[in-house]
């Protein structure tokens, strides 16, 4: 049997119906103002992502991957520094730290949450380290209490890549709590279509409550210049369009009700699979909420080409986040990089498969995929 809708990894046309005369006439607005570039929407949702993280600076800019370039432009790194990161993760990650002439230093995450090893970033810090890049990988957080003991004790930065976990929370051992990508030195994000905050197009933003850094951010996004024709930096040319800014003012108000969306769904997922013996569901850090980007499974004893295809066959795209870890990717060859020291992400790579996780997922539809995939791994 196959569903008679078509199913959906993201269903970007099916949350847009519901905000669509919010979503139009903050479009419209842009338009009318004819304010393209830098208009009022951009700044309207600088501060309200402000408020809302509970951080003092905001900077918004063109896409996540220049918000991690201009992150460690502004933190003065400089070619051969040292920068340590996961090899599970996207390439963008990785990527701006060998295009700045830094040093990329790849290490393994954990099996239960495929966060970031700390035990093994301890391992790899040497003199020549000078920053940290934790993925808070497909919707929550690093263990960002032990992770600031670790970058305050060798005196690194802490550059927090929430990408896949805006919103999500983390709770201190004291009780205090504190939104992603707030804790470090500065954060970064995407606001790419299928992000849980996404806009229609590409966006990006950094924050940080260091108001020297938030300045240099700035400067360095607007072609290096305070103040016009005034270059006091190199720097690139990287902006959000206001009419990007326009739609993700209108999406942000939404933003806990999509998390609490895509909880719902994952709970139901959780539930249908619970005790599956070939079938481990994603774990739930103690330390932090989980806002799912992905809802992410390990496959024990089952051809993971085979399951996808059949899936396919009925109706139900599945994802495999990430088939080559970075360690294995030409553009990180190094001789550094010996995969003994990477069984987990090794581990990862050959066993993940993502289920369709977004915000429209009704118990229809999460029936149909949940009885499918039972029935296909029995």
């Amino acid at each position: 049997m196959i569903s008679t809708k078509k199913i959906q990894m993201v269903d970007l046309k099916g949350q847009y119906q519901k905000i669509k005369a919010e979503v139009d006439a903050g479009i419209q607005e842009v338009l009318d103002t004819t304010a393209f570039i830098n208009g009022p929407a951009v700044k309207q949702f600088q501060a309200d992502l402000e408020n809302y993280l509970g951080v003092k600076h905001v900077i918004p800019c063109a896409n996540g991957t220049d918000a991690l370039q201009i992150t460690m432009m502004a933190l003065g790194l400089k070619p051969g520094d040292e920068v340590i990161t996961a090899s599970y993760t996207y390439v963008a990650t990785a990527e701006v730290i060998g295009l700045l002439g830094l040093t990329p230093v790849l290490v393994d995450v954990n099996p239960d949450t495929f966060e970031i090893d700390l035990n093994a970033v301890e391992k790899n810090i040497t003199a020549k380290t000078k920053a940290i890049v934790p993925v808070h990988l497909f919707g929550q957080c690093v263990n960002m209490e032990r992770l600031m003991q670790i970058a305050e004790k060798n005196n690194l930065f802490v550059i927090e890549d929430v990408a896949q976990a805006i919103g999500a929370n983390y709770t201190f051992s004291n009780g205090k709590t504190a939104k992603a990508g707030t804790m470090g030195t500065i954060g970064c994000t995407s606001f790419f279509p299928s992000k849980n905050l996404g806009c229609y197009g590409d966006g990006g933003a950094m924050y940080t409550n260091n108001d020297e850094l938030a300045k240099k951010m700035r400067m360095i996004a607007h072609h290096g210049q305070s103040v016009q024709y005034v270059h006091d930096v190199l720097g690139v040319n990287s902006r959000l369009d206001t009419i990007q800014a326009a739609i993700l003012k209108v999406k942000l108000k939404h933003l806990d009700e999509y998390a609490a969306a895509r909880n719902r769904a994952a709970d139901y997922y959780d539930k249908a699979f619970a005790n599956h013996p070939k079938l481990k569901t994603p774990v739930r850090s103690k330390h932090s909420d989980h806002v799912f980007h992905q809802y992410t499974l390990q496959l024990k004893g089952i051809d993971r080409t085979s399951l996808r295809e059949k899936l396919a066959e009925r109706g139900i795209p599945a994802m495999i986040y990430y088939p080559i870890p970075l360690h294995h990717q030409k553009a990180f060859a190094s001789s550094r990089f010996i995969d003994k020291d990477f069984p987990v992400t090794l581990k990862l790579c050959a066993s993940v498969l993502s289920l369709p996780m977004h915000t429209e997922l009704d118990e229809e539809t999460l029936s149909y995929i949940t009885n499918t995939v039972l029935e296909l791994t029995a």
